[in-house]
């Protein structure tokens, strides 16, 4: 039977304010699952999607944790009564037999509005089964919802995309919550330097808390010529190399995106490639790159979507990760929100007072 929720619903109207409205989910299809949630995430991403141009209203929200409620007849891998999270990217895509599908929701007034995944922003979501993944659930229901897209993304870029190893420099542009969890796999894997770049000192201080080891204020300083400086040194024939071996951008910014190539350093014909930029943020502009410090540097220019990261087997560890005290999700989570406050933590996100993440807690 159908399954009642209070679901966030982004108007068609550009600029109007986002509502809360009672909806009656369908019961599942073959392949869906319905999960009463316990919270979700506030992701940057989000915003980019609010301010998009539409032409129907939208549902949006792709981290949560929750427990299952109901699922369709062809769902074997999770049951009612399982701890579950809900995230944006397939759990298992390597072995998946059908693409998964979004979710196109009736609204009250007859609209109907779509996603092009999961949504989270509801106190009760329906998705496709290979959005949610199950959890041992023996960890804390509210912070661990931010797994689901900031860590996986931030945590993944470093670990899987860019595979860092030990003592290999990184510098991290944007230390939101997406930057820290880039952060936090850098100092798991022993990186070094670790240099955190944003335009704010209270944030920068904030990194530290999670293994960053130099700070660059790129609104006082060339956050370029800052990473060389710290980064200089010489190989073993006493040449000097500047640069870090990974930059990462995890805002998405034209200047930013432009400032990671630049920040990492070259590379020495024929006998070592240059270091690797890594596009992390959602980028809402075109970028110009230097086609010859790309080329003759033999450096790497790349994309990172969800931190490379496979929900099925990620997750378990990112958990295992908070579980031994090498994820401070505690810490990250910096405001929380009641579900009738959205557009009070979609203003304070836009105005830059999340430190880390926010979530919404039902």
């Amino acid at each position: 039977m159908p399954t009642p929720a209070r679901v966030v619903v982004v108007p068609t109207e550009s600029g109007a304010p986002l509502t809360v409205q009672d909806v009656s989910l369908p019961d599942p299809g073959p392949h869906e699952v319905v999960v009463k949630q316990y919270a979700s995430g506030v992701c940057h991403s989000q915003i980019h999607q609010i301010h998009r141009p539409r032409t129907g209203p939208v549902i949006l929200g792709h981290e949560s944790t929750g427990v299952v409620v109901a699922r369709g007849r062809e769902v074997t891998h999770v049951k009612e009564g399982d701890d579950v999270m809900v995230t944006w990217v397939p759990r298992d895509g390597e072995h998946a037999t059908r693409l998964p599908a979004g979710i196109d929701l009736a609204l009250p007034n007859g609209d109907v509005a779509k996603t092009t995944s999961s949504f989270t922003w509801a106190d009760v979501t329906i998705a496709d089964e290979q959005y949610v993944v199950r959890t041992p659930g023996n960890h804390p229901k509210d912070i661990t919802a931010i797994i689901g897209c900031a860590v996986m993304t931030g945590a993944g870029a470093v670990y899987y995309t860019a595979g860092v190893q030990k003592g290999q420099s990184v510098a991290i542009f944007g230390v939101g919550g997406v930057g820290l969890s880039a952060i936090t796999a850098a100092r798991v894997v022993e990186a070094d330097p670790i240099i955190a770049v944003d335009l704010d000192d209270a944030k920068l201080e904030f990194a530290r808390k999670f293994g960053a080891t130099h700070t660059i204020n790129a609104s006082e300083v060339d956050p370029v010529a800052a990473i060389r400086d710290l980064t200089r040194t010489k190989d073993a024939r006493g040449w000097e190399t500047f640069g870090a071996d990974f930059a990462f951008d995890c805002i998405g910014v034209r200047k930013t995106m432009e400032q990671i190539l630049p920040a990492v350093r070259n590379g020495l014909l024929g006998a070592k490639a240059g270091g690797t930029a890594v596009l992390v943020g959602v980028p809402t502009t075109t970028v110009e790159l230097d086609p010859r410090d790309l080329l003759i540097n033999e450096k790497k220019y790349i994309g990172s979507i969800g931190g490379s990261c496979r929900p099925d087997r990620d997750f378990a560890m990112l958990l295992r990760w908070y579980a031994e005290g090498d994820l401070d999700l505690d810490a990250m989570v910096t405001r929380r929100f009641k579900i009738d406050e959205i557009n009070e933590a979609v203003h304070a996100l836009e105005s830059g007072q999340i430190a880390g993440r926010a979530i919404l807690e039902f």
